[in-house]
């Protein structure tokens, strides 16, 4: 499967050359990045109609960035050519049999004698890689997180949605999460890395029900390191992603990267680490989507006592960071475990990532895979405590031809029609990955809020001198009421408060007279942000001919 298997985009050198010069004449601050306005003042000379102009802004900035980078832009001038010789702009023209790589560029009246004039009247340097993403861009929001005037960022330095949220994060989040140790209790701090990352599709399931296979079926070739087989052969956590060869990473070197999104795996120890690694390789579904393969869940004694590290809290951390999460299951191990059950407990928050698979599904007939699946649904309705049914896909992800003698064409037929929804379903996820980012954003700036409220609340209801230490337990013990008097008192969502147990658990190593009290200041720069800031941040990246 590869999610931009189309041609648009790719184009003849000298029309790469001509596109270039154009990318760089409408790119007026130099940063690698066609924003809206840009846009406007660049493509009016196409002498398009607006109703035409939005459809080309939609189709090219795909993934909803807000701005668009030298490969969107190429597409976005290709699509004009298209509309200027009378084609009908829509989704479907990029899956058509036009010849992109050939195409002419198209007719932008006036622009030879602007760029002459440029020209003549400045000599402007540009740092534009191939992709359009400029190594200053990324050397100055790294520096956002380095500096320590990060308050003195201008607006007029965000040119993304992205980058916005970074401003957002340093400026009003961050500030709380420090002042009221968040990222002890909750979540690491986040960083760079953490924005820029592409979207990961994390594997959960019992041993042997096909994880490592169905990434290598996606991939169509084996990644460095993998291991298949019937015993529970994939023993550590590997992340799969793009990279310019073949090779594994060790944990330890991984979490330590500034450039790989990993650095808060280091709370889980070196016990983690040893059995965490990455793998990289070349391959264009790579460039989009970054894949974690797991351990297969133990069942009995095996999985708490063999496992020297959380592995609960590892694959909680790991969802939080994921943009989808597939459970798998085959007809032969349908049980939910004691263990299994508390790793999907463990993503509580996260429902709308999870979608469960079926697979294997060739190695039992109609009827029978007619009960698995009841018996399938029935297990998860004690487990997954929603009110909706779980999507489930049904299907045999493996390079090996589906057995029909089992299934018959009946069979085959819906494998196919599930696989096809799957790969949908995927294929999405660049597309929707930054509105998720936006949407993850927002979910901690809430989840901040509540812990501010909740550790300030502690503060306050300890003594000034005496009986401390017999105050605090008190306070630990009854925790689930000192939930309830801070969700009363703020008027905050019950369902938003963290696991009391957890909290509990965490706390307890804490001194709370040390903690801080309730600075309303901060809180109402945080609701300020989710009331004013984000809305106007997604007003300034909307399509510009909305």
């Amino acid at each position: 499967m590869e999610i931009d298997s189309v041609a648009a985009g790719s184009c003849s050198k000298e029309n790469q050359l001509i596109y270039k010069e154009w990318f760089e004449f409408a790119d007026s601050d130099g940063d690698g990045r066609i924003t809206g306005n840009d846009a406007i003042k660049f493509f009016s000379m196409s002498n398009l109609p607006r109703p035409e102009l939005k459809q080309v802004w939609a189709i090219a900035d795909a993934k909803r960035q807000g701005y668009l980078g030298f490969k969107e832009f190429i597409v976005a001038m290709q699509l004009v050519s298209l509309a200027q010789t009378g084609h009908e702009i829509s989704h479907d023209v990029l899956h058509s049999d036009v010849d992109f790589k050939n195409m002419n560029p198209p007719v932008m009246e006036g622009l030879g004698v602007l760029m002459a004039k440029k020209k003549h009247s400045s000599s402007k340097s540009s740092d534009l890689t191939v992709n359009g993403s400029p190594s200053a861009d990324a050397s100055l929001t790294a520096h956002w997180f380095s500096s320590k005037s990060s308050k003195k960022i201008s607006l007029s330095s965000v040119t993304s949605i992205v980058d916005g949220l970074k401003r957002l994060y340093i400026q009003k989040l961050k500030p709380l999460e420090v002042a009221y140790q968040f990222n002890d209790f909750v979540s690491p701090l986040l960083t760079n890395s953490d924005f820029d990352a592409k979207p990961m599709v994390m594997l959960l399931g019992q041993y042997s029900t096909g994880k490592t296979t169905f990434i290598k079926h996606l991939l169509k070739s084996s990644y460095p390191g993998a291991h298949i087989g019937p015993e529970p052969t994939t023993d550590r956590f590997v992340v799969v992603m793009s990279g310019p060869d073949e090779r594994s990473i060790p944990g330890n070197t991984v979490a330590v990267q500034a450039d790989m999104p990993f650095s808060g795996l280091t709370t889980f120890g070196t016990a983690f680490l040893s059995k965490f690694e990455c793998s990289q390789m070349p391959h264009p579904l790579l460039e989009h989507v970054t894949f974690v393969d797991t351990p297969g869940v133990l069942s009995g004694e095996k999985q708490r006592t063999q496992r020297a590290y959380d592995f609960t809290g590892v694959t909680s951390w790991f969802a939080s960071k994921c943009d989808l999460i597939l459970l798998l299951f085959d007809p032969h191990k349908l049980d939910v475990s004691d263990e299994f059950k508390r790793v999907i407990s463990s993503l509580r928050g996260h429902d709308d990532k999870i979608r469960v698979v079926l697979n294997k599904a060739d190695q039992v007939d109609t009827q029978q895979l007619m009960r698995v699946y009841g018996a399938l649904m029935w297990s998860l309705g004690k487990v997954l405590n929603t009110p909706e049914v779980a999507r489930v896909y049904i299907g045999s992800f493996s390079d090996k031809p589906i057995n029909e003698a089992a299934t018959g064409p009946i069979g085959r037929e819906l494998f196919e029609k599930e696989q096809d929804d799957l790969l949908a379903d995927l294929k999405d996820i660049p597309k929707k990955a930054c509105d998720r980012r936006i949407n993850e954003f927002v979910k901690r700036a809430r989840a901040a809020k509540i812990h501010a409220c909740i550790i300030s609340h502690l503060k306050k209801e300890m003594p000034a001198i005496m009986g401390k230490a017999k105050a605090q337990q008190k306070l630990i013990d009854n925790l689930e009421d000192v939930f309830g008097k801070v969700q009363r008192e703020h008027h905050l969502p019950k369902g938003d408060f963290p696991n009391v147990e957890q909290f509990r658990e965490v706390l307890s190593g804490y001194n709370i007279d040390k903690f801080e009290k309730l600075k309303p200041k901060m809180l109402q720069t945080v609701d300020d942000m989710l009331g004013y800031d984000i809305p106007e941040l997604l007003k300034n990246f909307r399509n510009p001919y909305d």
